[in-house]
């Protein structure tokens, strides 16, 4: 391997913030040490109404993990992942060494290609189903970062109806609004939150899945979604930290597949974000294992603007004699 470690590790920091988060508030701070990345929560981007217990924060993490470790191996580099290998640094989230070379493979290729044309789609989906042949790759996906992509269905209605049952305390709830507020309808150039470009144009009609009143723009016309948009969750048969971690993972390798696939992709994360209606879907999936994330899959038929990411040095230190630096110089 001839080319500059420094420079492959600088372009997986491009390709880690790509990753998706909670109102797109981007959870993660990176630090290098040579051959060694280390991926830490930052505690100050936690949204600490929605996420108290940084469940999804650790989900984001992980997903900007998978796509470390998915640059990592296009461009030749085998990585070794710790998770949480520190029982006193517990927001130390997983560590990242080179461990020789890789032969880059078709999937590879196809995954890394994938990681900076995913984005959360907020607006309706066709009715047109995602074939079965698709449901098992996203199903593979998943499995083969140890976790569990399920469909649902006999938990559909109850489902949804956790998520209706959040997003209506949501509305009456002022600190969660407050912090929507902050973090929602943001300028197109900012390079955090959510953009009122990404948003989606309000229903036509109350549909069985609840749509987030902050990701909507009253400004556009109105237009029909989908009546019963395909749901998939991501689980665990673990629950804590690490689990969240491998969630993550898990998770992210289910959409850069769906990416692949042109399968369009958001999240129905209102009912992990209220205590109440947390507690209910953890019981409704418990014999399947512990719920992370849930999913909305279809097909797109109107684009929206990308939200933005912060460059990757503002969000890296470097370890020079042992000292952290801010910035990616």
């Amino acid at each position: 391997m001839t080319r500059s470690l420094s420079i492959v590790v600088d372009q997986a920091l491009a390709a880690a913030v790509r990753a998706p988060s909670p109102h797109n508030s981007q959870p993660w701070r990176f630090a290098v040490d040579r051959e060694r990345v280390e991926v830490r929560l930052d505690r100050d981007r936690v949204l600490s109404v929605a996420d108290p217990d940084a469940h999804e924060a650790r989900l984001s993490c992980g997903a900007a993990l998978l796509n470390l470790v998915v640059s990592l191996r296009f461009q030749g580099f085998e990585p070794r992942v710790r998770l949480l290998p520190d029982a006193a640094e517990p927001d130390l989230l997983a560590v990242v060494t080179h461990d020789g070379n890789h032969r880059v493979s078709v999937e590879d290729q196809t995954l890394a290609d994938a990681v900076f044309r995913r984005h959360t789609h907020r607006r309706p989906f066709l009715d047109r189903s995602v074939p079965a042949g698709i449901r098992a790759a996203l199903v593979r996906a998943a499995g083969g970062e140890g976790a569990t992509l399920h469909f649902v269905d006999a938990e559909y209605v109850r489902l949804t109806a956790l998520a209706r049952r959040a997003e209506f305390l949501q509305a009456g709830d002022d600190a969660f609004r407050a912090e929507s507020a902050r973090w929602t309808r943001r300028h197109a150039a900012s390079p955090d939150g959510v953009p009122l470009g990404a948003a989606g144009p309000p229903p036509d009609h109350e549909g069985v899945v609840a749509l987030r009143e902050s990701h909507l723009d009253p400004d556009l016309p109105v237009r029909a979604y989908e009546r019963q948009p395909l749901l998939a969750v991501v689980l665990t048969p673990d629950a804590g930290p690490a689990a969240d971690v491998r969630a993550g993972l898990a998770m992210q390798r289910v959409l850069l597949t769906a990416t692949s696939v042109r399968v369009a992709t958001s999240f129905l994360s209102q009912p992990f974000e209220v205590a109440s209606t947390r507690a209910g879907i953890t019981e409704l999936f418990r014999p399947l294992g512990r719920p992370h994330a849930v999913l909305r899959m279809g097909y797109g038929y109107s684009a929206a603007s990308w939200t933005g990411r912060r460059p990757a040095h503002d969000v890296v230190a470097r370890i020079v004699d042992g000292e952290k630096r801010n910035g990616g110089g």
